[in-house]
């Protein structure tokens, strides 16, 4: 970036941009720069981003059905930059799904979703229950906890190395290098200060999946890896890159979602004690509660589209080739969709937020981070008391476009019942088809 836009987003005399998100204070609560930008300039040209950057929720959605997601450099693009030694990021990436669109995009996509279809994630309900329990009892007992680290973190992260058939005793380090791929992601600004580090977790995410995949092909175990490998459409099969680069996304969006979920809807009930009350009183909220809290403060902000063709969008001309942000959590503070959209309200109905995306790049893992959530807030919101935050500063990620605490430490004494959690979402149960390894 050429230059910084100077900070007091909120003022109006200071210049419009969402690179206003890397001062702390707008980092901590972008929603006013969210506000100003819907109100002054829906669809607003970026000159530091070099981007159009679109905040209302129509204005949104279209971007995200209508867009392309095929926007991340090559390895060729990078080295023309002066950026040569990206060039393995880039070739990771351009596998992605996450980066495709057409055909491209819904070949991978069809062969990852069968993993992660409602019915058979609804399967687990049960599974993640009891590690919801393993990892609340000690918490429990001792009246104090660090929700990202001792609750957000560990979930997921154990969850997600079951979907893809890998040892959970290898969760800490999926979690480690989840948070630094993460930072790609993410952020829309280059540190050059990161870039060995995040080509060193590019290289050792890899080096770790192709074992994987290589023990796979002698001992099989369920999970996404023995899906990715075995599954067959019309003939076709993915390559092993593709598997490599495909588990990798999925490990991390499987991770930082609901990690971001948990942490930001916890300390949203702390800042809402009212709802937490009335949660606390009536648990049938929980799965309106969980879509609530994703709208109120979405783990995930904004992604970018690139214009396919010359387009009117609110009024502006965007050119083909052109960069569009899409402020997700922008959208979900529309008033013109969401009424008071600022107020928490824990039983908000027509709820059809834009946390888990749009259309064909909606999230395929939603279902299983609603089951995380619903499990998580019901286990806090049945068994906890005088839930507090300890005194201290709150500290966001650094990471502009997947928000999420560093840390939430909090206090409470434990509400004796007969068991972890009132069975208020019990589904039919079966066996569960992934199996947990010590």
């Amino acid at each position: 970036m050429s230059a910084n836009p100077s900070k007091n987003s909120t003022n109006k005399s200071t210049p419009l941009s969402l690179y206003h998100l890397l001062d702390p204070e707008v980092l901590a609560n972008p929603y006013p720069l969210y506000e100003r930008l819907r109100t002054e300039a829906p669809v607003h040209w970026d000159p530091y981003l070099h981007a159009w950057v679109v905040t209302r929720y129509a204005d949104v959605v279209t971007v995200l059905h209508q867009f392309s997601a095929n926007r991340t450099p090559t390895p060729e693009h990078f080295a023309a930059m002066g950026l040569a030694e990206l060039g393995p990021i880039a070739q990771l990436m351009t596998r992605q799904m996450l980066f495709m669109d057409g055909a491209a995009h819904t070949r991978l996509r069809g062969l990852a979703s069968m993993a992660f279809t409602p019915a058979r994630v609804e399967v687990l309900r049960s599974h993640i229950r009891e590690i919801v329990e393993d990892l609340m009892r000690p918490l429990l007992r001792a009246g104090h906890m660090d929700v990202i680290n001792d609750l957000a973190a560990p979930l997921p992260a154990i969850v997600t190395a079951e979907m893809l058939g890998v040892p959970t005793s290898d969760c800490d380090q999926l979690k480690a290098w989840s948070a630094d791929f993460a930072e790609v992601l993410g952020n829309f600004q280059h540190n050059p200060d990161r870039a060995s580090r995040t080509l060193k977790c590019v290289e050792e995410m890899t080096a770790y999946f192709r074992d994987a995949i290589r023990r796979m092909k002698t001992e099989p175990r369920e999970g996404l890896i023995n899906s990715f490998m075995t599954a067959e459409i019309d003939g076709d099969r993915l390559s092993e890159d593709e598997i490599v680069a495909n588990c990798i996304v999925t490990m991390v969006g499987g991770q930082e979602t609901t990690t971001n979920l948990i942490g930001n809807g916890v300390l949203s009930l702390l800042r809402n004690p009212d709802q937490l009350r009335r949660l606390k009183n009536d648990l049938t909220l929980i799965p309106s509660a969980v879509e609530e809290l994703l709208r109120y403060e979405s783990p995930s902000q904004h992604t970018a589209r690139i214009c396919p063709e010359d387009t009117e969008l609110g009024g502006k001309q965007i050119r083909k080739g052109q960069a569009v942000i899409a402020v997700m959590a922008a959208g979900n503070r529309d008033p013109e969709r969401f009424p008071e959209p600022d107020r928490l309200d824990l039983g908000r109905a027509d709820n059809r937020h834009l946390a888990f995306g749009w259309a064909s790049h909606f999230c395929f893992g939603a279902a299983l981070a609603r089951i995380e959530g619903q499990l998580v807030f019901q286990a806090i919101a049945s068994r906890t008391n005088n839930l507090t935050l300890e005194p201290g500063p709150i500290v966001w990620r650094e990471n502009l476009g997947l928000r999420g605490l560093t840390s939430l430490p909090v206090t409470f004494n434990e509400e004796l019942s007969t068991g972890l959690v009132a069975p208020v979402l019990e589904r039919p149960e079966s066996a569960c088809p992934f199996h947990r390894s010590a």
